[in-house]
């Protein structure tokens, strides 16, 4: 039976014992799938919006355009409905994500993971079966709803059951799936491209880590937090116990015990958002989303096989080099699952922004230089770019990609994580919405510059990684606001100095 409860002062990660546990991988596993799920549909929608056959039924007006000879080569797929079927899926995510952190909250994560798993497979048989356009925007919407929840329960419940030493790693495992399921979808695409019913195998085929995260969420374990937090002390005990895989977790109870006290005296958790010792955490959380976006990748994940026949390859080429750049994605991630604990958050946010900002702008170089509006590019530098985008590429795998979802998972204090946590995804949703509305339009009008732009803020996240984000490795999760923020030049100044106080509960 868990004792008392009383205020901690918090300690190393080493003064947690805990082991790597079997039940610990597996519940990782299985929620990480969310990721394959959100990964699939990034990869799918681009290779998708590049099949002849997709355009002709659904937006004849870009088949058209997309076979004129003397079409302009930046502006050949500029279509406002095209690029809301891409979207639209994430303008849902921004609300259902809203609902999602209230469902954590009350209901758990699991359940919450349960619900993303619903509404995707939901959108999965709308897409797979559309009959015109509007049915498959409604089924994109149905699929944000299952980003949105899945995304905001899958990072929390990870960063939850994690034992602190792992915590990195195994968060990063959500991200490693997103590529995965890029990846996959890259390779349906490929081989799906010229069948008359390839579009619908290829969108149908989300259906298999919606399903297996639905099967496999009636196995995993609750986080010990939300048990706790929901009133199920003894409950919450015995799951910390058997994810640890140590008899001794009193310690770790105690700590999550005590925030839990501390969450309860929050009747308006949004509301407590404003408050001045939360605005480093909202800050960096959300900034971070925007930094994420705008780093470009989506331009390369959403729409790579179109970005590919921009630039001269054949579409059964623009769909291979996609499949060549998913592969690219899914190995460098494990460099941050491996590296991440061992190297720190920062160190590689700095990297991977000096790595990026080379291969935005050769690629821009090359671009403006030799790609005009009617010619192609010649096939040296074509092979060229691949090889800008893949070093790209595996910048953001093992940097901003995974850890932009790390670090707002870990960094709040219980009392406003989901909340705080659901501002960083919303954030996330609505950037990424932005972005693939306007990317397509943005090419058209600033083509070659538009690596510049995306240049640009990439030197502005450099400098915010070195100057403003504390390093989070190794620090447990309830315990970062005293061994991170407080201690940070910046921030510091935004926690007074007393430290609340709650008195000691059986």
């Amino acid at each position: 039976m868990p004792a008392q409860v009383m205020a901690v002062s918090g300690g190393a990660a080493q003064d947690l014992p805990a082991r790597l546990t079997g039940q610990v991988i597996i519940c990782t596993i299985i929620a990480a799938f969310g990721g394959l799920m959100f990964g699939y549909d990034i990869g799918i929608s681009g290779g998708v919006t590049s099949m002849d056959v997709f355009l002709k039924k659904f937006f004849p007006g870009v088949y058209v355009k997309k076979h004129h000879a003397k079409e302009d080569n930046y502006c050949k797929f500029d279509d406002q409905y095209l690029q809301l079927f891409t979207s639209s899926l994430y303008l849902a995510a921004v609300v259902s994500s809203f609902f999602a952190s209230k469902c954590c909250t009350k209901f758990g994560r699991r359940i919450t993971i349960q619900l993303a798993s619903l509404n995707f497979l939901t959108g999965v048989v709308l897409n797979a079966c559309a009959m015109n356009i509007s049915m498959l925007i409604i089924g994109r919407l149905f699929l944000g709803f299952g980003i949105g929840f899945g995304n905001q329960a899958v990072p929390l419940f990870i960063s939850e059951i994690a034992p602190v030493k792992y915590r990195g790693g195994l968060n990063v495992c959500f991200q490693m799936l997103v590529t995965v399921g890029i990846l996959c979808a890259n390779v349906i695409n490929y081989f799906t491209a010229s069948h008359p019913w390839g579009w619908r195998i290829s969108l149908g085929g989300a259906a298999v880590p919606a399903l297996f995260l639905a099967l496999g969420s009636l196995i995993i374990v609750e986080t010990p937090t939300s048990l706790i937090e929901r009133g199920q002390a003894e409950k919450g005990y015995a799951t910390l116990q058997k994810i640890r895989g140590v008899r001794d977790v009193q310690k770790e109870y105690d700590e999550i015990a005590y925030a839990t006290e501390l969450s309860k005296q929050i009747k308006h958790p949004f509301k407590n958002l404003l408050k001045r010792s939360s605005r480093p955490q909202v800050v960096c959380s959300m900034i971070l989303q925007v930094f994420q976006q705008f780093t470009g990748i989506n331009v390369i994940m959403f729409y790579a096989p179109v970005l590919f026949q921009t630039m001269g390859f054949g579409s059964d080429a623009s769909l291979l080099s996609a499949v060549v750049t998913g592969s690219v994605n899914s190995l460098a991630t494990l460099v941050a699952v491996f590296g991440v604990d061992k190297l720190g958050r920062r160190l590689l946010l700095i990297e991977a922004a000096i790595q990026m900002l080379i291969a935005q702008v050769i690629t821009g170089v090359i671009l403006l230089l030799y790609l005009k509006s009617t010619n192609e590019l010649p096939k040296k530098y074509a092979y060229v770019v691949l090889f800008l985008i893949c070093f790209f590429v595996s910048g953001f795998a093992w940097s901003w990609g995974p850890l932009g979802w790390l670090i707002p998972s870990e960094i709040f204090p219980l009392e406003i994580r989901t909340s705080g946590f659901f501002c960083a995804v919303s954030m996330n949703m609505i950037f990424t919405f932005i972005i693939a509305q306007a990317f397509l339009t943005m090419l058209c009008h600033m083509r070659a510059g538009i690596f510049f732009f995306f240049s640009v803020w990439i030197v502005i996240m450099g400098i915010y990684a070195y100057s403003f984000l504390p390093e989070t490795k190794g620090i447990p999760i309830d315990e970062m606001n005293e061994k991170a923020w407080k201690k940070h030049w910046f921030w510091k100044r935004y926690f007074s100095q007393e430290r609340d106080q709650i008195p000691d509960k059986a």
